[in-house]
């Protein structure tokens, strides 16, 4: 897949999202200067979560529309909570263009149909499904059909769920897919992530496979580029000190910028698997052990584990010979310390 000029495959470098979600508090110029740390934190591309309160949940009193009591906002109505987090949607265009000024891709998570108009309004290069919405087929639809790439997450998806996201996509004539690894825990604890899975995503739907990850460090989505991840999403925000929402979850500038450095270090430490050496490990191929006579001998003296020897450097004969050498007669007078070649060797 392609997100505006970037390609993403396996043989591409980790697309790394960050992710601005409600940590902008509702502060326009925090928004802005929060941005401009991802740029200089190594991000390739924002996101935001575009949405409004009653795009999300029901203002209603109710027991069920109240948060988790597991979660980090519990005891909130989610109207309310909501309310709080959203992005206002005038803010949309001129952040994309700072974003685009500072040469990051730029999209967001829509969470209804009205929110897809608002982004395709200003030509987002792009669509991500939030882990929740995976089961919103109306809303994956209306984003396929856009032609653009959808970047989904899994973080609460059965298998069935995932095989019908992606069908849906792919029956609306849009194979720019891919599935994010997610945990939908806020934060995930490390027994929950189960990184395995995207190998299973991988093999599954032989699509681009990432992570979206809500542990509270940088181990695990550098572990996932080992894992085979091209895209890593992660929650940016300038100070956990702050009153950002998804404070306790996000990464501060120097986090997220001590994480993509890692990752950059690891893709050229992951190889291609080949096992040709390059042009550095061939000099020190020079230097490894080979056949080394160990004591002066005269014309036609008796090769013995006496006088020849594996040592380095890699100067003689294969170590692969010694056995075959043994017994027989040296051509001419060899000093102790000469590399032994075949021509030093009778009947060789």
């Amino acid at each position: 897949m392609k997100i505006n000029n970037t390609e993403i495959n396996e043989n591409s470098r980790t697309y790394i999202i960050a992710e601005l979600s409600a940590n902008h508090e509702q502060n326009y110029d925090l928004a802005e200067e929060t941005i401009r740390a991802m740029k200089q934190s190594g991000a390739d591309a924002v996101k935001l979560q575009t949405y409004t309160p009653d795009s999300m949940t029901l203002d209603s009193d109710k027991p069920w529309f109240q948060t988790r009591n597991d979660s980090l906002w519990a005891g909130q109505k989610m109207y309310d909570l909501y309310k709080k987090g959203e992005t206002p949607w005038e803010w949309h265009k001129p952040l994309k263009k700072l974003a685009e000024s500072l040469e990051m891709d730029f999209f967001s998570s829509p969470f209804d149909l009205k929110s897809v108009n608002l982004l395709e309004s200003i030509d987002v290069p792009a669509y991500k499904i939030a882990s929740l919405e995976i089961t919103d087929i109306p809303l994956i639809k209306k984003c396929a059909e856009t032609g653009k790439p959808i970047i989904i997450s899994t973080g609460a998806a059965r298998i069935e769920d995932i095989d019908l996201a992606v069908k849906t996509c792919l029956d609306a004539g849009n194979n720019k897919i891919a599935l994010l690894k997610c945990t939908s825990a806020y934060p995930t604890p490390y027994n929950e992530v189960n990184l395995k899975q995207i190998q299973s995503l991988k093999e599954r739907y032989n699509i681009v496979v990432g992570l979206s990850d809500h542990t509270l460090g940088t181990e695990v989505p550098i572990a996932s580029v080992v894992m085979g991840a091209k895209i890593i999403e992660k929650h940016f925000i300038l100070s956990r000190n702050s009153n950002g929402l998804d404070k306790d979850f996000s990464l501060e500038p120097q986090e997220f910028k001590q994480m993509t450095d890692a990752i950059r270090n690891i893709e050229q430490a992951i190889g291609n698997g080949s096992f040709d050496l390059t042009s550095k490990i061939e000099t020190a191929t020079k230097f490894r052990r080979s056949l080394f006579v160990s004591a002066d001998m005269k014309k036609g003296e008796i090769f013995t584990e006496n006088n020849i020897k594996s040592v380095r450097p890699g100067l003689g004969l294969h170590p692969k010979y010694y056995y075959e050498i043994l017994g027989k007669r040296a051509t001419k007078d060899i000093e102790k310390g000469e590399p032994l070649s075949f021509e030093d060797i009778a009947d060789m």
